[in-house]
Parts: C-alpha cells; structure tokens; sequence
C-alpha cells in the first residue's frame, strides 16, 4: 500500500497516535471516527491504516504503552523502610500521572470500550502495578509500621485517591504540584498507620 506523499512512518505514526489520545480523552473513544483521526493529522482516513489496523487497537496501544512506560519506571526498593517506600509510590505516582493527563484519562475512562482481550491484557499490567503498591503496604504490615485490615482494599483506594490529583490540580494554583504531593503523602500515610 502506497504512502501518503510527504508522509514518514517514523513521523506520520506518532502524530497518528498523539490525535487519537488527544482526540480520545476530549470527545470519548466512541465517539471519535477515524475520519477525525484522520483530518487531525492531516491525512487521509484510509492512509491511517498503515499505521493502525484499526481504531480498537490504536486504543489498546494507547492503554498497553502507558501502562508499560508506568511499569518500566515506577521503582520500588525493597531493602529500605516501608514507610519510605510509600512516600516514593506516592510521589512517584502523582507526577507519573500529573504529566500524562490524557493517557491517564483514557487509562481509567476508556477500559470499558476494550475488546475483553485487549481488556485482560490492560488488566493484567495493571495488576503488575497495584500489586508492586500492596507488596509495600504488607511489608509495612509485617514490620509493625503499617496496619493495615485488607492490603488489597487500602491499595486501590490510594490509587483512586492519587489519581483523582489529575481531576483537580491545576498549576499556577493556590499549591505547588510539590507541597500537593507532601499533603497527600501526609494523608496516605495516616490512613495506613
């Protein structure tokens, strides 16, 4: 299949991904046709099928790229203090999220529009992650630091509540993105000990 004229893979696929996130997160992935796709980036709707076979699996990239760049970044050390080691998490986490307001949108938002293939391979590397979470929260657990009733429980919900940052912060607000993060370490911290 030709290429468009003026069109590189190494910059037209990109561009292609970038409109789809963009265009996803502002209107809602059914909402969105490759046709919008398309005359976001500037080509033809049937050109974008050299870089996607479809709108389904240009969103289940979109998903399985951000959970494996989460995944590939996040760090955990397990030979320091739990305590430590949630205060990491959770910066972490805040600004991981903080810069990729879009691909956190669809992240959470879009999950449903997932064929259940595509979802149980999202859901499983979201698993890998939650599960690096409540690996700290039961460390902290067996060393006396963390009580904690159900370590699943308190993990998902100190996710929801980190996440919910992108809901709200704006910068140039009353707070920093920093002294945001110092408070939400102050409040998962209490509600795990």
């Amino acid at each position: 299949m030709a290429r468009t004229a003026g069109s590189h893979s190494d910059i037209t696929g990109p561009r292609v991904r970038e409109a789809a996130l963009r265009l996803f997160a502002q209107g809602g992935y059914a909402a969105v046709s490759m046709r919008a796709i398309a005359a976001e980036v500037g080509v033809q709707a049937g050109a974008l099928y050299n870089y996607t076979p479809d709108k389904q699996s240009l969103l289940f990239d979109l998903m399985e790229s951000h959970m494996t760049e989460l995944l590939a970044t996040v760090a955990d050390d397990p030979t320091q203090p739990a305590d430590a080691r949630l205060d990491g998490f959770v910066g972490f986490h805040i600004r991981f999220h903080h810069a990729r307001p879009d691909a956190v949108f669809i992240a959470y938002m879009e999950l449903r529009n997932l064929t259940e293939d595509n979802f149980a391979r999202v859901e499983a590397l979201r698993r890998v992650y939650e599960d690096g979470l409540e690996q700290i929260l039961r460390d902290g657990v067996a060393a006396g630091v963390f009580k904690v009733g159900d370590t699943k429980i308190a993990t998902l919900a100190i996710i929801a509540m980190l996440t919910g940052v992108n809901t709200w912060f704006r910068a140039g607000g009353r707070l920093s993105l920093e002294e945001v993060t110092a408070q939400y370490r102050d409040m998962v911290r209490r509600a795990v000990t």
